[in-house]
């Protein structure tokens, strides 16, 4: 019988040591080691696997000898969640998904498997029972005659249902909740979950059949687990959302198989989530007046043009100190917006307390919105009401010059496409012949888009 091993493991990063020590040479964390003992003769996750089509023979070869060829992808009926994926499930891959608890994940991950009508789908599940389950799925209108439930959490038990069933497609909820026998310690520690994963991706790997992971996330909002989890799979996505708002967005935070810019925006219902094909609607406010404070952008998400509502309150500060809030917004930028609004253009922002948000929820990085929260901000000071026909695209420099942004023409013809009338726009942005009848309004500097819109 082998030896008894002890192993220190680093909770933040997953590094171990043999002794504990108490600053993580690997992240630098102060208290993160604890001790996990591992067992190392325990059967074998896998004994043979009945299919091998997904099987490479590893041999080195030469770079120009490798032939070129479209990645074979299976088609997903969720076009959500195919244009985050980029494009479909490519075979033999392993896509982790977190979230905060009941953000829909597994709801999300259920109706995907009830999608595939010709593909036999595993979903495993550790933490609810096979009654729950069902209960859920009555909700979702798709129905998949190959949909195979096991609530599992030991791996060996799992790998025997890989070999029995011969899945297509394998769905697990979550990652946390797995245990091997090679491990000696509790589901979800440090060390079970680097094996388990392994596992999985052992599995996915040598069969090329697509795994689904679902992980949970720690409070500070990032994945539950050592960090290499996350390098060890081939995509991570983050299904955001307040859980006290209907709309959820599914983000790209890394992907070996396409770009990790896109988004997909559902809306949460009782029959499950739908799909928002057109997410501009529902991220700008429906009102019946002009209202002081609020402008309108476009923006980009990977290669999706949205049109998006930035909001901002300006009032007097009462404490003597100002605040300085933002939600969805870097509030670093938007300090840095008004110290040039206060410099250029003679604002005294310093005595105002500054609110920005963005409706719908969502969090948005573009520089090229900073046009339209400039607009905003100015529109509450002064208390006089924006157009709401009137759409914003630039990037504010340093010394209040408004800079050009990237693909200009999609921005436009999005917001052609929902009525909009008037576009401001830097006047650096080469623009080919305007052809979606929209007024283009182009200015250099801050004071400029200022003496235009309020005198």
């Amino acid at each position: 019988m082998a030896k008894t091993q002890t192993t220190f493991f680093c909770k933040n990063c997953g590094a171990s040591s043999a002794k504990w020590v108490g600053k993580c040479p690997g992240c630098g964390e102060w208290n993160t080691f604890v001790e996990e003992v591992i067992v190392k003769d325990k059967p074998d996750f896998k004994n043979t696997w009945k299919k091998e089509s997904g099987a490479r023979t590893a041999k080195p070869v030469l770079l120009e000898d490798v032939e070129k060829g479209n990645e074979q992808r299976i088609p997903v009926q969720d076009q959500e969640l195919a244009r985050v994926l980029g494009g479909g499930l490519v075979p033999g891959s392993v896509v982790l998904i977190g979230g905060e608890p009941g953000i829909g994940k597994s709801t999300l991950l259920l109706q995907v498997a009830l999608q595939f009508s010709n593909k036999r789908v595993l979903y495993i599940s550790g933490e609810e029972s096979e009654t729950q389950i069902k209960m859920r799925a009555d909700r979702i209108p798709f129905t998949n005659n190959s949909c195979y439930l096991f609530t599992e959490t030991s791996t060996q038990k799992i790998g025997k249902a890989f070999n029995d069933l011969d899945p297509d497609i394998v769905i697990v909820d979550s990652i946390q909740t797995l245990q091997s026998d090679h491990i000696d310690s509790t589901a979800g520690s440090i060390s079970q979950i680097k094996e388990t994963a392994g596992d999985m991706i052992k599995f996915a790997k040598e069969t090329g059949t697509p795994v689904f992971l679902i992980g949970h996330i720690t409070k500070d909002g990032t994945l539950a687990g050592p960090k290499l989890l996350e390098h060890m799979v081939d995509t991570v996505l983050q299904f955001e959302g307040d859980r006290h708002h209907v709309y959820r967005i599914l983000r790209s935070t890394k992907n070996r198989f396409g770009s990790t810019n896109e988004i997909g925006i559902y809306e949460m219902q009782p029959g499950g989530l739908r799909e928002v094909s057109n997410p501009s609607e529902i991220l700008i406010s429906q009102r019946d007046q002009a209202l002081s404070g609020v402008a309108i952008s476009a923006t980009l998400e990977g290669m999706r043009p949205l049109l998006i509502e930035t909001q901002a309150l300006v009032s007097a500060a009462v404490y003597g100190t100002p605040q300085r809030n933002s939600n969805g917004y870097d509030a670093k930028r938007l300090n840095m917006l008004l110290a040039i609004l206060e410099k250029k253009c003679g604002l005294r922002m310093g005595m105002h307390d500054v609110f920005v948000n963005i409706a719908g929820g969502l969090r948005v990085e573009d520089p090229g919105i900073d046009l339209s929260i400039v607009a905003a901000i100015v529109s509450s000071y002064e208390n006089v009401p924006i157009d709401n026909k009137i759409c914003f695209v630039g990037e504010v420099g340093l010394s209040g010059e408004i800079r050009a942004v990237s693909r200009i023409e999609q921005r436009i013809s999005e917001a052609g496409k929902l009525g909009f009338k008037t576009v401001y726009l830097s006047k650096f942005n080469k623009l080919p012949e305007n052809k979606s009848g929209l007024t283009i309004v182009e200015v250099s500097k801050l004071d400029e888009l200022l003496s235009f819109l309020f005198g």
